[in-house]
């Protein structure tokens, strides 16, 4: 974060450690609350509504893609009415405004706490993963029985961690089945409470199972954040040497240019929600249009084209200031309009309404019930990580390029080969999309047994019963 630029011919006052240290400490509380917030809201939100299979048929909406589509609007204004009231009117009320919003936001949600529908914690789940772990180190030895029926089942010790049903066996990770054994001696007292470091149950076991399932294609969408990351800085240095004249006397800030992004996002979402999702049902049957690893392909795809429109653009832009003398003139404006980014914010927009919800919903959909706040932590680091690798990327580019044509310069954008970085991230993303078709290819989904089916199967063994009784009495 750097501070803003000193207005002309006014000496600015260097900050005092005091000033820093409250900056720095700042900077520290808003990183602290954002760990806190993002990875709850969603989790929170899907709270109040039934997200069982029937319940998510039976609505015409999606709640992530409003939860983007409302994330959208929140960076737009961003954008645009913060913006302008820190330029007019001060950083004092840019930055007081929204502290003001937040504290209202505050109060919002504490009286209405009440209506909420709340889901109580029990017991930590790293813990449980940690239980289910050791004890498969114990019982490694151990042979696992033909019938896996015969593993250790308990529904009265896992309802408050399964209320909208049961993780059935799978056949993969067999190792960790060996954590759910059950020896001659757990065997010996059936009322015995277990002794969990020792003895997991099946739908315990599944819960780990379920998040190692998911880590590799959740790793897949850290190298779409990297593509995306340096975006900002660089087309606000395209943008600059550009016309960026709307009128006579208004021209657009560089840094406004990613409007274009969160705009194309929230239509996006929309369009997505409206048309998409009811014309894909009439092919696939499936209420949600596709599914979160098919939208999430389509954001790869899509996002492939974004880098390498970027590079075209970049490769126009040259030549127009080649053809009027320009290269070596880097704070000259080049007589190429700035809407020639446009296309490739549109592109990243896009990408973002299939991959990045797609990515949330399926950490969301595929987790376990009771981790899902640590699923869309995962999302949250996602983007932490592709942040780095995006800022290592260009340091290494820069440090290996060359010193006569650096891919990067530090001063004169005209004389880099910014489309080389361009391509070179276009070709990471081709193999980090065969890496991610090649993880869905043979990803498992989950086995759910949902709480509706089972109260089912449990009345319909019931009735069998009755009429089993009811022809002894007959007979």
């Amino acid at each position: 974060m750097h501070p803003p630029p000193c207005p002309t011919q006014v000496n600015c006052t260097e900050a005092s450690s005091s000033q820093m240290l409250i900056l720095y400490l700042s900077l520290l509380l808003i990183s602290l609350g954002t760990g806190g917030i993002r990875p709850c809201v969603v989790p929170f939100s899907a709270d109040q509504f039934d997200m069982t299979k029937k319940g998510v048929a039976s609505r015409k909406w999606n709640l992530f893609n409003w939860y983007f589509f409302c994330m959208g609007l929140a960076s737009l204004s961003a954008l645009t009415i913060v913006v302008y009231i820190q330029d007019n009117m001060g950083w004092g009320w840019g930055l007081g405004i929204p502290t003001i919003a937040m504290l209202i936001s505050i109060i919002a949600f504490v009286l209405g706490s009440p209506l909420y529908k709340t889901v109580k914690p029990h017991g930590s789940p790293l813990v449980r993963l940690t239980q289910v772990v050791a004890a498969a180190i114990k019982k490694r030895r151990e042979a696992l029985p033909e019938d896996d029926k015969l593993l250790y089942q308990n529904w009265e010790l896992d309802a408050a961690i399964s209320l909208e049903g049961r993780l059935l066996h799978s056949d993969q990770f067999k190792c960790l089945d060996k954590a759910a054994i059950v020896t001659n001696e757990e065997g010996s007292d059936p009322n015995a409470p277990p002794n969990l470091w020792k003895l997991a149950t099946v739908h315990r076991v599944e819960e780990l199972k379920s998040m190692v399932r998911m880590l590799p294609i959740w790793a897949s969408g850290i190298l779409l954040i990297t593509a995306s990351s340096n975006q900002q800085s660089f087309v606000i240095q395209q943008a600059r040497t550009m016309n960026r004249h709307l009128s006579h006397s208004l021209q657009i800030p560089p840094a406004s240019m990613s409007i274009f992004n969160v705009l194309t996002m929230m239509v996006g979402v929309v369009l997505y929600e409206r048309l998409f999702v009811p014309f894909a049902f009439r092919l696939t049957k499936n209420p949600s249009g596709i599914t979160c690893l098919q939208r999430m392909g389509v954001g790869f795809v899509v996002s492939i084209f974004a880098t390498l429109v970027s590079a075209l653009v970049e490769i126009k832009r040259k030549s127009v200031a080649a053809k009027y003398n320009l290269l070596d003139s880097p704070n000259a404006t080049i007589p190429i309009s700035v809407f020639w980014l446009v296309p490739q914010y549109c592109l990243h927009g896009v990408a973002e309404v299939f991959m990045v919800v797609g990515h949330l919903e399926f950490l969301y959909d595929q987790s376990p019930e009771s981790m899902r706040s640590t699923a869309t932590a995962l999302y949250c680091i996602t983007t932490a990580i592709g942040n780095y690798v995006g800022t290592l990327l260009v340091t290494l580019v820069h440090k290996y390029s060359g010193n006569e044509r650096n891919w990067l310069p530090d001063r004169n954008l005209n004389r880099g080969r910014l489309e080389c970085y361009y391509f070179l991230i276009s070709g990471i993303q081709v193999v980090n999309l065969i890496y991610y078709l090649i993880c869905a290819w043979f990803y498992t989904y989950k086995p759910l047994e949902e709480i509706g089916d089972i109260n089912k199967q449990e009345d319909m063994e019931k009735d069998i019963e009755k009429i089993k009784h009811e022809n002894l009495l007959e007979g």
